[in-house]
C-alpha cells in the first residue's frame, strides 16, 4: 500500500494549487498587544465550572490588519498552579477542532492534565474567534441541512447543486455573522493568542496544542518564534498540504486504522466479529449498501453512510468492542450498541467549514476533477475508500464565495524557536502519520515521537507518550531521536482505557 501511494498523489498533484510551494500569504502587521490585563473571575453561575478555575474575556480586532476597526470579545479560562512556589509560567491549551471549547475543556483540566501539569502551570484556554462563546458563527439551519444531504455527489447534476447550496449556506452564514465571517482563519487565530500572552503580562509562553490546535500552534510559530518557551504539538496537521496529499494521506490513514481494527479483532476473544473475517464482513456490507440492498431500521444505509458510521469508532481502541457491535446490528446479525445511531449524512458544524474553507484551497470546478479524485481515494483504500472527514472537508467549501486568506504553504521556520516535540500515533484516522512526517521536515528544531498504536490524541491514548509530553512541557527534555511508545489494545470491554486521563477530543473533527 504504501509503495503505490506516492505514484497515485504524484498522477494527482497536478490538482494542487501552485502556491503551495511558495510563501502564499500576504503579510499582516503585527504589532505588540497591548497589555490590557485580563480581569479574572468567578465563572457565571449557568457554567458550573470548578471553584479553582477562574474566567475571563479579551477584546480583540475582527481584522488584526485594522486593529482600530470592529472588535470581538473572546472567552477565556484558566486554572491556576496548584503549588504557585514551583510555577513554571502560563500553559495555552487549545483542543483542537475547528469549533472545540477550550473554556469546557479547562473547565475538565483535573481529568484532562496530569497532576505534574496542573501543579506547574497556570493553564489558560480559549474559544477561539466564531466558536462557542466567543462570538459564533451563525447558520441557516435549513441550509445547513441542504447543503449536508449532497457532500456526495455521484453526478455532474449533484455537483453543481452542492456547489450552489455551498454558496448558498456560506452566504446565509455571512447574514448571521456579519463580516467576522471572512476573519476567522487560523492565522487570526494565532494573533488572538499573542493578544492573550500579551494581556496575561508573560514575556514567554508555554504551548501544548492537540489536533487542530496544533495549526493554531504552527501559525504562532511562525509568527512569534521568540515568544514561545516550549511547543508540544500532538496529532499534527500539514497546513503544506494540497488536495492530494490531504485526501492521500486521510484515506490511507482511515484504511490502515481499520486494518489495525481487523487484526485486533481476529486475535481477541472478545470482540463480538472474533472468527470472522472482518474485513470480508465489512467488505460485504459495502457491496450491499452500493446495490441498495443495505436497510437498517426501515432506512437504506449507502455507502458514505457505512463508512462515517465506521469513521468515529477508529479515533481509540477502547471504542473497538462498540464498533464490533455496531457492524453486527448493521448486517442484521446483531442488536445495536448502546446509544448508537447510524449517520445521516456528515453534520456541518457552524463554525468549523468557515475555518477549513480560509485555511485550504480545496476548489475542483467541475465535476469530472471530482470523479477522478474518488477513483484515486478508492484505489488508495480497498475497503474503505474515502475518508468521511477529509472528502466532507473538500466537497463542503467548494463554490466557498470568500477568497483563501490563510492559503497553506510551508512554514518558515525562524532560528528563535526553541526545541519542539511533535507526538503522533502511527495510526490516526484524523491527522494522518504522514503529516506528523511533514511538519517535522518543516521544523529543524523539532523531534518526532511515535506512538504506535491507533487514535487520535496520543497524550489521552498511552501513558508513555504523556510521560514524554509532561517530560518536554515541564523540563525541556526531548526524547531520543527515533523514540516510540508502545501500542496499547484492549482485551476485553471492562479493561480500562489506555490513559487514566479523559481526552477532550470529540469524535468528529479534529
Amino acid at each position: 500500500m504504501r509503495k503505490a501511494v506516492p505514484l497515485i498523489l504524484g498522477l494527482l498533484a497536478l490538482l494542487a494549487p501552485t502556491a503551495l510551494t511558495g510563501p502564499a500569504r500576504a503579510g499582516i502587521p503585527a504589532p505588540e498587544p497591548a497589555a490590557t490585563g485580563i480581569a479574572w473571575g468567578p465563572c457565571g453561575p449557568d457554567e458550573q465550572a470548578p471553584a479553582r478555575v477562574l474566567c475571563g474575556a479579551l477584546t480583540v480586532p475582527v481584522d488584526h490588519a485594522a486593529p482600530a476597526g470592529e472588535t470581538l470579545t473572546l472567552a477565556l479560562a484558566k486554572r491556576p498552579a496548584t503549588d504557585p512556589a514551583r510555577r513554571i509560567g502560563t500553559l495555552m491549551f487549545n483542543p483542537g477542532g475547528p469549533g472545540g471549547s477550550g473554556v469546557n475543556f479547562i473547565y475538565h483540566a483535573e481529568t484532562g492534565f496530569s497532576a505534574d501539569l496542573l501543579a506547574r502551570f497556570d493553564i489558560v484556554s480559549y474559544d477561539p474567534r466564531g466558536q462557542a462563546r466567543s462570538r459564533p458563527v451563525l447558520c441557516d439551519s435549513t441550509q445547513v441541512d441542504a447543503q449536508s444531504a449532497l457532500l456526495y455527489p455521484d453526478s455532474p447534476a449533484e455537483y453543481a447543486a452542492l456547489r450552489t447550496a455551498n454558496r448558498a449556506l456560506a452566504e446565509g452564514c455571512l447574514a448571521l455573522t456579519g463580516p467576522l465571517l471572512g476573519h476567522v482563519d487560523t492565522a487570526h487565530v494565532a494573533r488572538d493568542v499573542d493578544a492573550i500572552r500579551a494581556a496575561l503580562g508573560e514575556e514567554k509562553i508555554s504551548l501544548f496544542g492537540v489536533s487542530y490546535g496544533t495549526m493554531i500552534s504552527q501559525q504562532y510559530a511562525e509568527l512569534f518564534p521568540h515568544r514561545i518557551r516550549a511547543l508540544a504539538m500532538d496529532s499534527s496537521m500539514d497546513h503544506a498540504q494540497g488536495i492530494a496529499g490531504y485526501q492521500g494521506w486521510e484515506s490511507v490513514a482511515m484504511e490502515e486504522s481499520f486494518g489495525q481494527f481487523a487484526a485486533w479483532c481476529s486475535r481477541t476473544v472478545a470482540c463480538a466479529l472474533h472468527g470472522a473475517s472482518v474485513l470480508d464482513y465489512f467488505d460485504a456490507l459495502y457491496a450491499d449498501a452500493d446495490a441498495g440492498d443495505l436497510v437498517v431500521d426501515g432506512a437504506p444505509v449507502t455507502p458514505e453512510v457505512l463508512v462515517d458510521a465506521v469513521f468515529g469508532y477508529l479515533y481509540g481502541p477502547s471504542l473497538w468492542f462498540e464498533l464490533a457491535d455496531l457492524l453486527l446490528y448493521i448486517g442484521g446479525d446483531g442488536l445495536a450498541p448502546h446509544g448508537a445511531q447510524l449517520p445521516r449524512g456528515e453534520p456541518v458544524r457552524n463554525g468549523y467549514l468557515p475555518v477549513m474553507c480560509s485555511d485550504y484551497h480545496y476548489d475542483l470546478y467541475t465535476y469530472p476533477a471530482v470523479a477522478i479524485l474518488e477513483k484515486a481515494q478508492n484505489a488508495l483504500a480497498r475497503h474503505t475508500r474515502l475518508n468521511p472527514l477529509a472528502w466532507t472537508d473538500l466537497t463542503g467549501c467548494q463554490n466557498w464565495p470568500y477568497p483563501v486568506t490563510n492559503p497553506p504553504h510551508r512554514l518558515r521556520a525562524s532560528p528563535a524557536l526553541p526545541p519542539i516535540l511533535i507526538s503522533n500515533s502511527r495510526y490516526d484516522v484524523a491527522t494522518p502519520y504522514q503529516w506528523a512526517l511533514g511538519l517535522a521536515g518543516q521544523l529543524p528544531s523539532s523531534r518526532v515521537l511515535t506512538y504506535d498504536g491507533v487514535g487520535h490524541g496520543t497524550y489521552w491514548l498511552s501513558d508513555c507518550a504523556r510521560q514524554t509530553i509532561d517530560d518536554y512541557l515541564l523540563a525541556g527534555v526531548l526524547p531520543e531521536a527515533g523514540a516510540h511508545c508502545p501500542a496499547v489494545f484492549p482485551s476485553t470491554p471492562l479493561d480500562k482505557q489506555q490513559s487514566t486521563l479523559t481526552s477532550p477530543l470529540p469524535p468528529y473533527g479534529r
